[in-house]
């Protein structure tokens, strides 16, 4: 008979997800979007844009284009301008949020492996790294830009694991998205969510281990219990 030992090790690496748990960039990214959407003629509400927020660019815009009917050619365009609008508008214009610093330095204070692991290209993980002053921290990072499938896939979860060399469950990954919620579940990862303020009471975070409102919540009895 099978045992189950190795299935829960001791957990010595955290890997953070970025886009709104990091840096305060979705309203970036709803910005960047409308910006270059309106060139091709639609704007998304805010209510629009929640749908589809955790997908990479090209999801995303796929999903756009093919709901209000622009051609398919038009994509690989609109998703560069897109990039390069978020990246401008990141170097600027961009809040590091509450407890950044707090958690990356208790983390490190407990000699964790510490990884990022994102839906954005990696241009942008290197910004906002510099922006959060955290680069010293980060022993490696993963981006879903040019994976088959982005989150709720767990796929950048594991090949973020797997550069930090650890076991998927000796990991406990941070997220404010539904989808990074799944994708980091799906990689058998203990999941740490800080949702956005507006949707904290949402009954689609049960699934995660642990919420927080915010990231400068999260202390050693948190891990005791994720443990």
């Amino acid at each position: 008979m099978r045992t189950l030992k190795n299935e829960h090790m001791q957990m010595d690496t955290v890997i953070f997800d970025m886009d709104g748990l990091l840096v305060d960039s979705e309203p970036l990214w709803a910005i960047a979007a409308n910006d270059i959407f309106a060139e091709y003629g639609f704007r998304l509400s805010p209510e629009q844009h929640i749908t589809t927020t955790g997908l990479r660019t090209r999801e995303f815009v796929h999903w756009w284009f093919s709901y209000f009917k622009i051609a398919e050619s038009h994509e690989p365009e609109a998703e560069e301008k897109i990039l390069q609008r978020v990246l401008g508008l990141v170097s600027t214009n961009c809040k590091v949020m509450n407890g950044v610093p707090h958690v990356f330095d208790l983390f490190h204070s407990l000699r964790f492996k510490i990884g990022i692991a994102s839906s954005s290209p990696q241009q942008l993980i290197d910004v906002v790294m510099d922006l959060c002053g955290i680069r010293k921290y980060v022993k490696a990072t993963a981006s879903a830009q040019h994976l088959p499938y982005g989150k709720p896939h767990p796929q950048v979860y594991l090949n973020c694991a797997e550069s930090l060399g650890s076991s998927p469950t000796s990991c406990v990954a941070f997220e404010d998205s539904f989808y990074g919620m799944i994708a980091a579940k799906a990689a058998r990862m203990k999941c740490v969510v800080v949702p956005e303020h507006k949707r904290y009471k949402e009954e689609k975070w049960g699934a995660a281990d642990l919420k927080l409102s915010s990231l400068q919540n999260f202390n050693t009895l948190h891990l005791q219990l994720l443990q």
